[in-house]
């Protein structure tokens, strides 16, 4: 058998398949087809998940800083007494902020991407039942 004569048969064989997947729904209740849920993101759980971010960034914004301005008084002391502690004390200080910056962005990212998320699943569910609505319309007028 040449190379044409399998991909011929193989591209035949995905076209009827594809064929009985579009006109049928499968006997595991999965595919297409009027069920109204074929394409499910649990919102609940991305609700849950958005909140616990939204929580942490809350309690991290507040409860994250409490020590920030004792460190850096401690440190200016230090400094000021002309201890070498001192430096090292205010490099704890910074390097704490930077982390603690990065932290509070990457909850607020994941907060924000999970209700960006959401609200385009429900655009995306809208649009997708809007244009199967009109294929529907031209089937009938098709038989």
């Amino acid at each position: 058998m040449t190379f044409e004569q399998e991909w011929a048969e193989l591209r035949a064989a995905a076209a009827e398949r594809t064929a009985m997947q579009t006109n049928s729904i499968p006997a595991d209740g999965g595919g297409g087809g009027g069920g109204g849920n074929d394409l499910v993101v649990n919102r609940d759980d991305l609700g849950a998940i958005g909140n616990d971010a939204y929580d942490l960034l809350g309690r991290l914004a507040k409860e994250g800083d409490i020590a920030r301005p004792s460190t850096f008084d401690a440190a200016t002391a230090l400094t000021n007494g002309n201890f070498v502690s001192g430096s090292a004390v205010l490099k704890v200080h910074d390097f704490w902020q930077t982390h603690l910056k990065t932290l509070l962005d990457a909850c607020a990212q994941i907060s924000n991407h999970l209700d960006y998320s959401k609200a385009q699943h429900a655009k995306d569910e809208a649009k997708i039942e809007g244009d199967l609505a009109r294929i529907s319309v031209l089937t009938e007028y098709m038989k």
